[in-house]
């Protein structure tokens, strides 16, 4: 293996595309900051999404994205957020990367793009840019030449491909489980319309209220017809709002050490925020249950709180005054149409304030209809969609545990090899195959998957289901502690 600098063997050059749109320039799409953020790939079918903008030529034959590039995150907030890289799996007529990033375009004779993205996600790069970016409290930038010194462990080519087919692989099933979750929320958005907005909820005998000739009278704040015994109100008639408040960032970590903390939107799942960042010096908290909303950048994101955290200054935490959180839920989802508006003055980001928030009007519907939405209707669509959630989640989580495994070009199958070479060597795993019948007639140790990690785990009952995504967190799991175990022993075990 050689270690090349990114510079000899690719191209990086810094977008300054901003969102504008400005009389005189090309109607573009633009490929933004939290779009690299959260995709391990960028696709064609992704193009809708995109915002709209303006750029003038030269910029457009610069950062139009092509198939085999990798975009990365220049800037941020946090060291913790800047470099990180999606690939372009396809091309593209008319997107084009924008500002606060950074499009890597490969030299195709030595670098793989897909492996290149991979290697970006590994604690190695990771480490690399926190310790090379610039600036400090609010702001830290990579520069282009902190970009093009970056080293790069550079393996044949094919093995290149290989590792990055792997990692496609596990991203081609976490955007099948996204798309199913995509399609039950549109599902819960329109029945939350059809009856909170139309006010078609079912009345006493099972028919759309509105539709039916149910009672409406006229509302003279909301300046609209409501139903019979529902009434205005504001935002903070239903719900309490607390505040993120960012701690120290001296004291971020990664190792586990204090709270989880999430800083804003760039943590969110589907549904749910991944972990990725932990705080000793918590200032603003969160309960389990919480709704998270994103206050800034953009204002209006949601995700649910699934354990107790600290929130930084681009989350707000809000728990319901009505017993219904789903409603809460959907109402705001329901007022993202007037955050959007938010989101787009300024040349960078929209932001709320708690009075802003406090202050939205909005329809209160009757107690019993909320009940009802809540138990009758939307109960079996939160537990199938917080299922396809979490197990997205858990494939995220999955796939960032290769980051200890890439540099060495491995394959899937040496996951046990190096369990019996390095579990092999352990006291302990002996002791616990001699107290658990995990042992051949003849004497020897037994290694399977299911033993190893029900060793690794201290949980002896575990069994395992063969799934495709249990597979691969069990193998990864396997190497992963052998790695920390016998950090020592990993050019003997993986040199070629």
């Amino acid at each position: 293996m050689t270690i090349y600098k990114l510079g000899e063997i690719a191209t990086v050059e810094i977008s300054g595309v901003d969102k504008k749109i400005k009389d005189g320039e090309i109607p573009v799409k633009l490929c933004n900051f939290v779009d690299v953020y959260y995709n391990w790939a960028i696709t064609s079918d992704m193009e809708k999404e995109f915002m709209e903008a303006t750029a003038r030529p030269n910029e457009i034959e610069r950062f139009k994205l092509k198939r085999g590039q990798v975009a990365l995150t220049k800037d941020s907030e946090t060291r913790f957020d800047i470099g990180i890289a999606t690939y372009i799996a396809d091309d593209f007529d008319n997107v084009i990367l924008g500002y606060h990033n950074a499009l890597i375009t490969p030299s195709p004779e030595k670098l793989s793009g897909k492996y290149l993205n991979a290697l970006l996600h590994t604690d190695y790069a990771r480490t690399y840019f926190a310790n090379n970016a610039s600036g400090s409290g609010q702001r830290y930038a990579l520069s282009v030449d902190a970009l093009n010194n970056f080293p790069v462990p550079l393996i044949p080519l094919a093995e290149q491909e290989r590792i990055g087919d792997i990692f496609s692989s596990i991203d081609q099933k976490i955007a099948l489980n996204r798309a199913i979750n995509d399609n039950l929320e549109a599902m819960a958005k329109q029945l939350y319309n059809y009856w909170f907005v139309q006010f078609d909820f079912p009345n006493e005998e099972g028919k759309p209220y509105k539709s039916s000739g149910g009672k409406m009278v006229w509302n003279e704040i909301l300046k609209r017809e409501i139903p019979k015994g529902w009434r205005d109100g504001c935002f903070s008639d239903i719900a309490n709002i607390t505040m993120g408040q960012s701690p120290d960032g001296s004291s971020y970590n990664e190792d586990g050490e204090g709270e989880i903390f999430y800083q804003g939107s760039t943590d969110f799942g589907i549904r749910f925020p991944s972990v990725r960042m932990y705080t000793t010096a918590p200032t603003r908290f969160a309960k389990q249950g919480d709704i998270l909303m994103s206050v800034r950048a953009p204002v209006g994101a949601v995700n649910i709180a699934n354990t107790d955290c600290c929130i930084g200054r681009g989350l707000s935490a809000i728990n319901s005054k009505i017993g219904s959180l789903t409603y809460i839920y959907f109402v705001i989802h329901y007022l993202k149409v007037r955050f959007d508006s938010l989101n787009s003055a300024g040349t960078t980001f929209g932001s709320i304030t708690k009075d802003d928030l406090y202050g939205l009007p909005i329809v209160i519907p009757s107690s019993d209809v909320i009940k009802m939405y809540d138990c009758k209707f939307v109960m079996a669509h939160n537990a199938r969609f917080d299922y396809n959630s979490l197990n997205n989640t858990q494939r995220w989580t999955t796939k960032s545990k290769y980051r200890y495994f890439l540099p060495y070009g491995i394959e899937w199958w040496v996951s046990l090899k190096i369990a019996r070479s390095v579990l092999g060597q352990m006291p302990t795993y002996r002791k616990f195959c001699e107290e658990n019948g995990y042992i051949t007639k003849t004497g020897r140790l037994r290694f399977t998957a299911e033993i190893c990690y029900r060793f690794i785990t201290k949980n002896t009952t575990f069994k395992e289901s063969h799934t495709g995504l249990e597979d691969v967190k069990i193998e990864t799991e396997i190497l992963a502690y052998c790695h920390r175990q016998h950090k020592a022993m990993k050019k003997k075990l993986w040199a070629k």
